[in-house]
C-alpha cells in the first residue's frame, strides 16, 4: 500500500467522519476536500475542480430551477386541493391519495423539491381535517425518497450511476429503467406507510390550529350572500366610465373589487384605482346589498349573477382577503372608508367592517371608523402580503389559501407544459438529459414562470458545492488504486459468494452511509466500486449498479440521512429515534425487493 493510497484512504475516512459529526456544513467539508487533493498533488489542479464542469452538476442545477417554476405557478396548491377533495378528512384515504402524488411527483423532479412543496399543503391539509401533522410528514418524505427511485432524474444517485456506466464505456440507464424496481417498492411501502407505519409515529398531541378560509371570513362579515357578477350590457351607462366617476360605492353602496375580461381575471391594481375605465361585456366582481346591486344594474345597464363555488375558487388563485384592525394611532380614526382612500394607498377595497364583534350593515361607508374596528380588505395577494409593512393598522389574520397561492398561477399551464417537454425530449432521446433539463429551465424563465432572481434563489448551492466537491475524490481513489484495493478487499472478503451475497453487501454497504452521509456523495463513492467488482467477475455491471442506486435513496433512519428528512424534523416534532423506529423496517423491505426483482430485469 503506497503513501498516496493511505493519504487518500485517510482523507476519506476522515470526510465521513465530519459529515457524521455534523459540526461543520456538508459542502464546507466537500471544499476542504478539493483544497486538500489540490494542495497535496494526488490529482492535477485541474482534476480537482473538475467536479463543478462535470454535466451532472450542472443537471441537478436546471432541476432546481424547474421545480421552483412548478412551485411559483401553484402547481403544487393545485395538487393539494385535489388531495383533500379525494381524501377528505380521514388520515388512512388522506395517505393513499398523498404517497403516490408525491412519489410520482419525485420521480420527475428533485425529492427535495416535492417535499418543500408539499409541507405546506399538508400543514393546511392537517389544518382542515384537525390531524396531526407528525403523522402525516414523515409518510411524505419517505414516499418522496421512494418517488426518487423510480425514474433516471428522480434523484442525483439514478443520474449519477448512470453517468459512471457511461464513463466506463457501457451503455447508460435509460429513463424508465428504474421504474420497475421502484413501482414494487413505492406498492408495498405505500401499504406500510398507510397501515403499518402510523402505529410508529409519535402521538405528539400538536395538531394544526384551525385557519379560517375564505369562506368563513365571509360568514364572518356576513357578506357569504352579498356577492355579485356583474355583466355590462352593450346599452349600459358605465362604459368608459371609472369605477369613481360612476360613483358605483358612493351612489350604490356596491363596491366592486376585481373585474373579468375577455376571460382574464385582471391585477388588482386595474379594477381598484379609478382610471380603470369599464368597457362592454366586463363582468364586474361585486359586493353589496341584493336591493343596492339590483337597483344598480337597472339604472345603469347590467345583469347580475350569483357566485357559485367554483367561481370562488378560481378568483381566489388571485384575490383574497386580509382582517385588519385600526389602533388608537391609526390615521384612519374617525375618516370614513371614501376619506381613508385606501383604494389609492393600498389597492385594496373595504368589502366588511365589525365592529364590537358584529358586523356592519352594508351600508358602512359613511361610517366614521373607530379604535378596535376590525376590516376585511379585498384585493390581490400580492398587496396583501405588503400589508404586513404597513403602520396604519394591525394584520389580524389573513385565510389560509394565502400559503397555497402563487402570484402567477396564470402560468401554470405553461410550467406543466415545460415539465412535459422535458420528459418527453429525454424519454424520445431527441435531446440528450443535459440538453432537455437546460432548455427546460430556460424555458421556465423566458415564459415568465419564474424570474432570473427567483431562479438563482432555487439553485441550492450547498448541495451543488457537495456534489462537485465529492467527484474529485472518487476520481483520486480510482488514480492512486485505492479504487482498486477496496474491490479486491470486497472480493476476497466475499471468497466464492454469489452475486446476490455480493449485491447485499454493496446494498447494505451503500444504505448505512446513507443514513449519516450524502446519498449523492455516498453514491459517488461506491458507484466505481460496483462497476469494478461486476467487471472483476466477469459479470453485467448493471444490477449491481441498481442496486447501488436503489439503495442510497432509502436514506429512512436518520433525521440528518436526508435533506428531505431535515425538512420534516422541526414541522413534524420529530425526534432522531422517531426515524429509526418508523425508517428501518423500510429499509429491510427495499432490500428484500432489491434483491428479489432487480436479477429479474437485470440478469447477473
Amino acid at each position: 500500500m503506497t503513501l498516496e493510497i493511505l493519504f487518500v484512504f485517510a482523507l476519506l475516512l476522515t470526510t465521513i467522519a465530519l459529515f457524521i459529526w455534523d459540526r461543520i456544513r456538508m459542502d464546507i467539508v466537500a471544499m476542504m476536500v478539493v483544497v486538500t487533493l489540490a494542495v497535496s498533488g494526488v490529482i492535477t489542479p485541474a482534476e480537482t475542480v473538475s467536479g463543478f464542469g462535470q454535466s451532472l452538476v450542472v443537471m441537478i442545477a436546471g432541476l432546481f430551477v424547474v421545480g421552483e417554476g412548478l412551485f411559483r405557478t401553484g402547481v403544487a396548491a393545485a395538487v393539494g386541493n385535489w388531495i383533500l377533495r379525494l381524501g377528505g378528512q380521514n388520515e388512512k384515504r388522506l395517505l393513499l391519495v398523498l404517497i403516490p402524488v408525491v412519489a410520482s411527483m419525485s420521480a420527475f423532479m428533485s425529492s427535495t423539491g416535492a417535499v418543500a412543496l408539499f409541507i405546506p399543503v399538508v400543514l393546511s391539509i392537517c389544518r382542515t381535517a384537525g390531524l396531526q401533522p407528525s403523522r402525516m410528514l414523515m409518510p411524505l418524505a419517505f414516499a418522496s425518497l421512494i418517488g426518487g427511485m423510480m425514474t433516471l432524474i428522480g434523484t442525483p444517485p439514478n443520474m449519477v450511476v448512470s453517468t459512471q456506466l457511461e464513463a466506463a464505456g457501457l451503455e447508460p440507464f435509460a429513463f424508465f429503467d428504474f421504474t420497475l424496481i421502484g413501482a414494487v417498492i413505492l406498492l408495498t411501502g405505500t401499504v406500510y406507510l398507510v397501515f403499518i407505519a402510523p402505529a410508529l409515529l409519535p402521538d405528539t398531541g400538536v395538531r394544526e390550529t384551525h385557519h379560517p378560509n375564505l369562506k368563513e371570513f365571509a360568514e364572518r362579515y356576513g357578506i357569504e350572500d352579498n356577492l355579485y357578477q356583474l355583466r355590462v350590457r352593450q346599452d349600459s351607462s358605465l362604459i368608459g366610465e371609472t369605477v369613481s366617476s360612476a360613483r358605483v360605492r358612493t351612489g350604490y353602496e356596491v363596491v366592486v373589487f376585481a373585474i373579468r375580461r375577455n376571460g382574464k381575471m385582471l391585477s388588482s391594481l386595474m379594477p381598484v384605482l379609478s382610471e380603470t375605465r369599464i368597457q362592454s361585456g366586463d363582468m364586474l366582481i361585486a359586493y353589496g346589498d341584493p336591493a343596492d346591486v339590483e337597483r344598480l344594474c337597472v339604472e345603469q345597464g347590467a345583469m347580475f349573477f350569483g357566485f357559485p363555488e367554483d367561481e370562488r375558487q378560481r378568483i381566489g388563485k388571485e384575490f383574497g382577503v386580509a382582517e385588519v384592525m385600526l389602533h388608537n394611532r391609526s390615521p384612519m380614526i374617525g375618516k370614513t372608508i371614501k376619506a381613508g382612500r385606501f383604494r389609492e394607498q393600498f389597492n385594496l377595497s373595504v368589502i366588511g367592517v365589525l365592529r364590537d364583534g358584529q358586523p356592519l350593515a352594508t351600508g358602512f361607508n359613511g361610517e366614521p371608523l373607530q379604535v378596535g374596528d376590525t376590516l376585511l380588505l379585498a384585493g390581490g395577494w400580492r398587496f396583501i402580503e405588503a400589508l404586513d409593512e404597513r403602520r396604519n393598522f394591525v394584520v389580524l389574520e389573513t385565510p389560509a389559501e394565502m400559503t397555497e397561492v402563487s402570484a402567477r398561477w396564470g402560468h401554470a399551464p405553461y410550467a406543466l407544459l415545460i415539465m412535459v417537454g422535458m420528459l418527453a425530449l429525454m424519454v424520445s432521446g431527441v435531446l440528450s438529459s443535459l440538453s432537455a433539463i437546460l432548455l427546460a429551465a430556460m424555458a421556465m424563465v423566458v415564459t415568465g414562470c419564474i424570474t432570473m432572481n427567483e431562479a438563482y434563489k432555487s439553485l441550492n448551492s450547498s448541495s451543488l458545492v457537495l456534489i462537485a466537491g465529492m467527484l474529485p475524490l472518487a476520481l483520486a481513489m480510482k488514480k492512486t488504486g485505492a479504487l482498486d484495493l477496496i474491490v479486491g478487499f470486497l472480493l476476497q472478503s466475499l471468497g466464492q459468494s454469489t452475486p446476490l451475497i455480493i449485491c447485499a453487501g454493496l446494498f447494505l454497504l451503500t444504505s448505512v452511509l446513507s443514513q449519516f452521509i450524502s446519498n449523492t456523495a455516498t453514491t459517488v463513492l461506491i458507484a466505481p466500486i460496483a462497476i469494478a467488482v461486476a467487471q472483476n467477475m466477469g459479470m453485467n455491471p448493471e444490477p449491481f449498479m441498481m442496486t447501488v442506486a436503489i439503495a442510497a435513496s432509502t436514506a429512512f433512519s436518520t433525521p440528518i440521512a436526508s435533506p428531505v428528512n431535515t425538512l420534516v424534523l422541526v414541522p413534524g416534532n420529530y425526534r432522531f429515534t422517531d426515524f429509526v423506529k418508523a425508517g428501518l423496517p423500510l429499509q429491510i423491505l427495499a432490500l428484500i425487493i432489491t434483491l428479489t426483482v432487480t436479477p429479474m430485469v437485470f440478469p447477473f
